[in-house]
């Protein structure tokens, strides 16, 4: 048992439960059926007596290990912060102080997993760190709800998935929109063929940053700036590589490719139903400004998968906030799913339809189900409990990444591939020079001997 279990629990009033969740559910636009249908197999929110809490540390203490930090909170105990720069992991540990205790800080994360006392992790570290966290929390044995991408490659995607296997703990990807009752609704109606047969998918992500040149500065006194750039290239600090920034620089990341591009084609690979695609291709539209951010700003990509359906994933240059009115085809950041009968349009703020019968016809009660997570962090704990798989385990979280990868891959490359997802390799034309693309090496002692 992970930890103690309180034999006295305390339930919220169903018929409360049930009507918060609908007026929360109505006020963003679901059906009335897919309401009622997901209350009525809704079970009452459990509150958590203090032994039901399990210790929880975070790694990785920018501004989205700490939001995540602050969600996982409602379930248990801060009681470690790590982080290889002194004044966030300071920050953190003060943010997280409760009841005149403090969170220890660790500056390396070798000496954290050592901690028995820690049940669950919080990896909210850059990209180019996710998989050795990932890793070495599995081998000791503890819980992840690990930030997405992933990985940084696809090679890196099958040592996670070993690990967590071997090490047999739960692990939930941080792709929060598998836990939206939107976009489970327009995947499930995909799935059952309310469009008609699926032809196109088209996602549209923010495009990136493209700045530049930048010049280099002295390392701040709080920041160990070569264990924050781990497995990559030993460079000079640049400001801009460093925190916020990072995922705008192939080196730590893929761009908003990976960034924006893991939730969107996450959902669009959900409601295809399939491992991956068999043929991607994918060119920038713009190219980096030299001496600055590496990664493509605009660009797009293309997959196709085997049971034919096309999916396109485009960058937008929208300056508002998101959910607003993007300046390419008059879509918003999002997904559109096109069938032989209609289409639906799904992101954060909306679900609409070519006609309103395709979302107020109730599907029949022998369709096709997807699992359902209300709460993403919710789910996490759940399972944590359970020993269940939650809704992004760490296989959907490489598949997923992976569609990621393969668009970089051809961006970079430019030039049309095929790709084998059941060998996870690229096969035919261009094969041996994409191959090399699905690892990296990495820099000592920053490497798998590394955890």
């Amino acid at each position: 048992m992970i930890f103690a279990m309180s034999t006295k629990t305390f339930y919220v009033s169903r018929r409360s439960f049930l009507r918060r969740s609908f007026l929360a559910s109505a006020a963003v636009g679901l059906p009335v059926w897919f309401l009622e249908r997901d209350l009525a197999e809704a079970a009452p929110t459990r509150k958590l007596a203090p032994n039901d809490r399990p210790a929880i540390a975070l790694v990785g203490c920018g501004g989205q290990g700490r939001a995540d930090a602050s969600n996982a909170k409602r379930f248990g105990d801060i009681v470690a912060v790590c982080d290889v720069d002194a004044g966030h992991a300071a920050e953190a540990s003060k943010q997280f102080a409760d009841g005149g205790k403090t969170p220890a800080i660790f500056n390396d994360v070798r000496k954290l997993m050592e901690r028995d006392d820690i049940q669950v992790i919080i990896n909210g570290t850059p990209d180019h760190w996710h998989t050795l966290v990932n890793i070495a929390a599995a081998k000791a044995g503890k819980d992840v709800y690990g930030e997405k991408p992933l990985t940084m490659t696809i090679d890196e995607g099958h040592h996670v998935v070993a690990a967590v296997r071997k090490g047999k703990i739960v692990f939930q990807t941080g792709t929060q929109q598998r836990s939206s009752s939107r976009f489970r609704l327009a995947c499930e109606l995909v799935r059952n063929q309310r469009i008609g047969t699926l032809k196109d998918i088209t996602v549209w992500l923010p495009a990136g940053l493209r700045d530049g040149p930048f010049s280099s500065k002295p390392v701040p006194a709080q920041l160990n700036w070569d264990f924050w750039q781990g497995q990559t290239p030993s460079v000079d600090y640049v400001p801009q590589r460093c925190h916020a920034s990072f995922r705008y620089w192939y080196d730590y990341s893929g761009g908003t490719m990976t960034d924006w591009g893991a939730h969107h084609n996450d959902i669009a690979r959900w409601a295809v139903g399939l491992d991956g695609p068999v043929t991607v291709e994918g060119a920038p539209t713009t190219q980096p400004i030299p001496g600055g951010y590496t990664a493509f700003s605009d660009y797009e990509a293309h997959f196709t998968y085997a049971n034919g359906v096309r999916h396109a994933v485009k960058s937008t240059r929208d300056d508002t906030p998101f959910g607003g009115v993007a300046k390419e085809d008059g879509q918003r950041n999002g997904l559109k799913f096109e069938g032989t009968n209609g289409w639906i349009w799904v992101n954060r703020d909306e679900i609409q339809a070519s006609d309103d019968a395709l979302l107020n016809t109730p599907l029949p009660a022998s369709a096709q189900r997807l699992y359902a997570s209300k709460d993403h962090m919710g789910n996490f704990f759940d399972c944590v409990r359970s020993r269940a798989l939650p809704v992004a385990d760490v296989e959907t979280g490489h598949r997923s990444a992976s569609i990621c990868h393969l668009g970089t891959i051809a961006m970079r490359l430019g030039r049309p591939l095929k790709w084998n997802p059941d060998h996870e390799k690229f096969v035919g034309e261009g094969a041996k020079e994409a191959n090399k693309w699905l690892s990296r090496e990495m820099r000592k002692p920053y490497n798998y001997q590394f955890v």
